[in-house]
């Protein structure tokens, strides 16, 4: 099961990008598809943060280990 990344909640913190063992994430710009899928708070959030966010950028080299889902303050994995 490939990690699922909340847009409402990431903040872009790289929490997850630091602890995987895998180098699964990436913190990129959100695309336009993503911007138009936030919620008011997300928005804010996204643009609070420099449109930035989590993104899985080597999923199949996740082992399911949860250690992102740890990691993240925002719990948005």
């Amino acid at each position: 099961m490939l990690p699922v990344i909340d847009r409402n909640r990431c903040e872009a913190k790289a929490a997850c990008v630091e602890m995987c063992p895998n180098s699964v994430f990436e913190i990129r710009a959100l695309s336009d598809t993503d911007k138009a899928g936030l919620s008011l708070r997300g928005k804010m959030k996204a643009w609070f943060h420099g449109g930035q966010q989590a993104y899985l950028a080597n999923a199949q080299a996740c082992n399911e280990c949860g250690i992102c889902v740890s990691a993240c303050p925002e719990g948005a994995i």
